[in-house]
C-alpha cells in the first residue's frame, strides 16, 4: 500500500466513532462476517443518487482497508440512481490522500483509475447505475449512502441485502472556500468507518 495513504489510515481513530454509528454499521460488518465464514465473493455496491461523491468515496476507501486488513474475495462496486460523471473533487481529494488518480477517458463522464497499492488493481470509477453491466447483479449488498437514494431507490433488484449508511452531501460546499476542507472531511469520515467495519473482522 502507498505509504502516504497507510500513513493516514494509522491515524484514523475508530474510538471516535458513536455508538449510534457503530449500530449503523454492524449490518455490514455482520453480512461481510457471514461471507467469509463459506469462503464466499463479498461484492458491496454502494449507492447514492448521482454516484459522483459519496458513493464513489465509500467504494475506495471500502476497498482499500479491505486490502489493509486483509479480508480477501472482496469487491466493491458504486452507482446511482441516474448516471452523472464522478465531480472532479473528490479524485482532487484521494489524490492530495496519495492515491494514484489516472483519467483513462475524456468524455463527459470520464473514466478513471484509481490505486492505493503498487501491486493491487486499480479501482476503475465512473458514474453509472446501480444496475449497470459493470455492477454485480446478485449475491451483493446495496450500501445506500445518501437518504435521497434510500428513499427514491425503493427496490434494488438481486441484492442480499440492503443497508442505509448514508453521510453527509459535501456538494454544498462547492464554490465555497471551504470546499477543500468539506470534501477531504467527508473522505476521511468515510475512510474511519470503513477502518471500523474490516478491522472488525480480524
Amino acid at each position: 500500500m502507498f505509504e502516504t495513504i497507510s500513513n493516514t489510515i494509522n491515524t484514523l481513530e475508530i474510538t471516535e466513532i458513536s455508538e449510534e454509528r457503530k449500530a449503523i454499521l454492524n449490518p455490514l460488518i455482520s453480512y461481510i462476517k457471514d461471507k467469509v465464514k463459506t469462503d464466499s465473493p463479498i461484492r458491496l455496491n454502494f449507492i447514492c443518487t448521482h454516484n459522483s461523491r459519496r458513493s464513489h468515496l465509500s467504494q475506495i476507501w471500502a476497498q482499500t482497508m479491505a486490502t489493509r486488513y486483509n479480508v480477501s474475495k472482496v469487491s466493491c462496486y458504486s452507482g446511482g440512481t441516474e448516471a452523472t460523471a464522478m465531480f472532479p473533487k473528490v479524485g482532487e481529494t484521494l489524490a492530495n490522500q496519495g492515491f494514484q488518480i489516472i483519467k483513462l477517458s475524456e468524455e463527459d463522464n470520464p473514466v478513471y483509475s484509481i490505486k492505493f497499492s503498487e501491486n493491487d488493481p486499480a479501482v476503475i470509477a465512473f458514474s453509472k447505475q446501480f444496475s449497470d453491466d459493470f455492477n454485480p447483479a446478485s449475491e451483493f449488498a446495496a450500501i445506500m449512502t445518501c437518504s435521497s437514494a434510500d428513499k427514491g431507490c425503493p427496490m434494488v433488484f438481486g441484492c442480499d441485502t440492503r443497508i442505509a449508511i448514508t453521510y453527509e452531501d459535501p456538494k454544498k460546499s462547492d464554490g465555497t472556500p471551504q470546499q477543500a476542507e468539506t470534501y477531504l472531511n467527508r473522505s476521511l469520515e468515510i475512510a474511519t468507518e470503513m477502518k471500523f467495519v474490516f478491522s472488525s473482522l480480524r
